[in-house]
């Protein structure tokens, strides 16, 4: 299946869940979308809500069904808790710490500026969006792109950065100190429920 590419605040409504973390898609219509958006009371089923909590996360990180599939694999071959490791793993994507790190608006803008090769890594050049950043690890702008036109924008509207990363403005670089602890994640998330579904 490919990446979906439309528009994201039609998801968010179906979902009744933000895919940008900040409300916006739900704050002037927050109910489905169609012409009986409003009106539907559909009872969901225990597959159906698991369902749902999978494709919540899978669209807020912006993964295919097969990435995120590999994923939960690599999530679940690891110490610890499946569900929380599952999420780990995606904080620890490039794209997803470019977008914490405050140089994009939105992950798709992040996953863009990584594969048009404006990121580096410890120095190195590194366009795939996936890649595992682990902590410790310098993220920077390639110095050609300094004065690219949507990082600069990103950099304006002042992001706050989560704990667990650190963005210097004048150096234009930043650092992944450590893995997120779970109360730091979207509490919203329920990701037992997307173990149960991948473990039916």
């Amino acid at each position: 299946m490919a990446r979906y590419t439309g528009p994201a605040y039609k998801k968010a409504r179906r979902l009744n869940f933000s895919l940008l973390e900040n409300g916006r898609e739900l704050a002037r219509r927050p109910y489905a979308p169609g012409a009986h958006g409003a009106d539907r009371r559909k009872k969901i089923s225990e597959y159906g809500v698991q369902l749902q909590e999978k494709q919540k996360v899978r669209l807020m990180y912006g993964l295919t069904e097969k990435q995120f599939r590999k994923t939960f694999e690599h999530a679940q071959r690891m110490k610890g808790v499946a569900g929380e490791n599952l999420l780990k793993l995606l904080e620890s994507r490039l794209d997803n710490l470019v977008y914490r790190m405050g140089l994009a608006k939105t992950r798709r803008g992040a996953r863009q500026v990584v594969n048009h090769g404006h990121i580096l890594v410890n120095g190195k050049k590194v366009n795939i969006p996936s890649y595992q950043v682990k902590p410790g690890d310098t993220i920077s702008i390639k110095e050609h792109s300094l004065e690219h036109k949507a990082i600069k924008e990103s950099l304006e509207a002042n992001v706050k950065c989560p704990a667990y990363v650190e963005f210097d403005q004048k150096k234009m670089s930043g650092t992944y100190l450590r893995l997120p602890d779970r109360s730091e994640l979207n509490s919203e998330i329920d990701e037992s429920l997307i173990v149960e579904f991948y473990n039916r």
